[in-house]
């Protein structure tokens, strides 16, 4: 099913509708790209959008499992 609102004429948006913002990284896990970039994406110049789409794939290695949370808690008692 194609999505309307989503498309756009210039350059696609990476976003792949998983915003979650990872708590060291700063990164979206889903697009994996940062909040400034996420609110400026539709100002950026076509370049400037290619250019951070070029850049997401290296960004992958930034994102480390989160330790702790609910789970960790319940293993120590």
């Amino acid at each position: 099913m194609k999505d309307d609102v989503w498309s756009r004429n210039e350059i696609e948006s990476p976003c792949v509708k998983i915003c979650v913002v990872h708590p060291e990284a700063r990164l979206c896990t889903g697009c994996l790209r940062s909040i400034d970039e996420i609110t400026q994406w539709s100002k950026m110049s076509a370049e400037r959008r290619r250019e951070i789409m070029e850049d997401l794939p290296s960004r992958k290695g930034r994102l480390t499992k989160r330790r702790g949370g609910r789970a960790a808690r319940l293993a120590k008692d």
